[in-house]
């Protein structure tokens, strides 16, 4: 008898029983069981079973809107508990947080991703310094998300005179994951996958509690048709193959159904110049590009502002002095953005996302460029809760904390904020209705205070203002051209920052549309 079981995805949602502590993997929508969290919703709506789930991931896993990804099972009496990296994707469940119908933590991408090795191995959890005066700090709020939550599974604890916050593991009982095929021994193949995440490692949490192993594929395979070295999970670990029926609930990723140069460099000569019109952001992005020389090698880019980044420096034809991360695991290509993010056109290579926060806590990075939402006087800001708007960590703490230099991009205002460039200049056409730089933060994502003690270079970066994050608070360094200092910056400010004594104008080649022509200092 095969001890592996092939089944339908229907029959594999089938096997979740009520209680059920589950774990699981996804980036946005890349490498998510897509067709057996729709199947679980079904049966829900259908016998009100499975109920009162456990659920755990690192990464978000959805598209933003209603329907894919964890939204499936964000229905009221389905989820009891969950612990996330991301919320911003799953609205739907957002929306269940938001009402304290079901407990909720939001703890650092990374941190969880380790988490599942950790609890492979049965050890007792995470010990790190990732997190420290954030929100997820013990004496802060300590990563839950609303009042419904109670209990403490974070800690700070000394050792050898230095802080750390301790992240007790979880059980989970049931291993929901993905691959591309499944060989009769139940070895999976992660061939299509655009990302291996940490599918093995929460493979191994439920396999050595006891628990259930469920693979979604597209296809099952004969013996030996699979490369040993592309086995990204192991037959002894699989219990149930659930073979995909419609390919439509097995995309790459959340905007692609399969593109070969996710998973291969082969065919990319060069990476295509974008032409990238001169707007605030291209402005933000062009004034970002400056921080870097070539003492700083490997860097990461998040979603947004700080993508455009990557295209100037295309445009400026410096891009070969750097290589490009992405926290999921990426080295090298050309990232995508929007619902593809966290792929990348021509990889150099593709790593299991734990042993890329590995690296990345332990100040791999050069240079990070992260968006920035609300700033305080302090330069802490907050990237992960607006009232009921949940977006979630991230990778944002991991990263911030642990990367040589930051540098955080945005715009100076929101909601509706028009400009222009011209002659040279920027011009303040309509003014955002949102202030982004506030008296009190609702949540601390990025201490500016306890970062700007570590020595490091952290800089902000708007279209019309750059500010250094020193320990003595937020300072104003640089000014655009064109603009006023008392209107366009104090006054859209909710309090006065620093002023340094040699406020300089920012860079007018930043202002014109030919390229800068950026030079790499030593």
């Amino acid at each position: 008898m095969d001890r592996v079981e092939f089944v339908s995805t229907k029959e594999a949602a089938e096997m979740i029983s009520d209680n059920a502590k589950i774990g699981t993997v996804g980036f946005v929508m890349t490498a998510t069981p897509e067709e057996i969290w729709l199947e679980m919703e079904n049966r829900f709506l259908e016998e009100g079973s499975p109920k009162d789930l456990t659920l755990m991931w690192a990464s978000g896993i959805g598209d933003g809107g209603k329907k894919r990804g964890l939204n499936h099972l964000a229905h009221e009496g389905m989820i009891e508990k969950v612990i996330g990296g991301h919320y911003g994707l799953i609205p739907k469940l957002v929306e269940l947080v938001a009402d304290n119908k079901v407990k909720a933590y939001n703890f650092p991408q990374g941190v969880l991703s380790q988490m599942f090795r950790e609890m492979a191995a049965k050890k007792p959890g995470v010990l790190t310094h990732v997190g420290l005066e954030t929100f997820v700090d013990p004496e802060y709020e300590g990563g839950k998300l609303n009042d419904l939550t109670t209990e403490d599974i974070v800690e700070k604890v000394e050792m050898d005179g230095q802080q750390y916050l301790f992240y007790k593991a979880q059980e989970i009982d049931v291993a929901i994951i993905r691959g591309t095929e499944a060989d009769k021994n139940g070895n999976i193949g992660f061939s299509k996958e655009a990302l291996t995440l940490e599918a093995l490692a929460v493979a191994m949490a439920a396999r050595n509690n006891g628990g259930k192993v469920i693979v979604q594929v597209e296809k099952r395979v004969k013996n030996g048709t699979i490369d040993p070295k592309n086995v990204v999970v192991p037959g002894a670990m699989v219990d149930v193959v659930a073979v995909v029926e419609d390919k439509k609930n097995h995309m790459q990723t959340a905007a692609t159904q399969f593109n070969e140069d996710f998973i291969s460099n082969k065919r990319i000569v060069e990476e295509e110049v974008k032409e990238v019109p001169l707007t605030a952001k291209k402005v933000i992005a062009r004034r970002s590009a400056m921080q870097l020389d070539k003492s700083k090698f490997l860097v990461n880019y998040g979603i947004g502002v700080p993508e455009l980044v990557a295209d100037v420096l295309i445009e400026e034809g410096v891009e070969d002095n750097f290589l490009a991360t992405v926290e999921p695991g990426l080295y090298g290509g050309a990232a995508q953005g929007g619902l593809d993010f966290g792929s990348a056109v021509g990889p150099q290579a593709i790593i299991d996302e734990p042993y890329q926060f590995d690296f990345y806590d332990g100040g791999g990075i050069d240079v990070t460029f992260l968006g920035m939402a609300q700033c305080d006087r302090n330069g802490s800001l907050n990237v992960s809760k607006f009232g009921p708007k949940i977006a979630g960590c991230g990778g944002f703490i991991d990263i911030s904390q642990n990367s040589k230099e930051c540098v955080f991009c945005g715009t100076f205002t929101a909601g509706g904020l028009e400009t222009e460039v011209e002659d040279g200049e920027l011009k303040i056409v309509q003014e955002g209705q949102v202030k982004k730089f506030i008296k009190e933060l609702e949540q601390i994502t990025f201490n500016g205070t306890f970062e700007s003690k570590k020595g490091k270079d952290i800089i902000l970066v708007t279209e019309r203002a750059v500010f250094e994050i020193r320990p003595e608070g937020l300072t104003l360094v640089e000014l655009a051209p064109g603009v006023d200092l008392e209107e366009d910056v104090l006054a859209q400010m909710e309090f006065e920052p620093i002023v340094a004594d040699d406020l300089k104008t920012m860079d007018k080649r930043i202002f014109k549309e030919e390229p800068m022509g950026l030079k790499l200092t030593e």
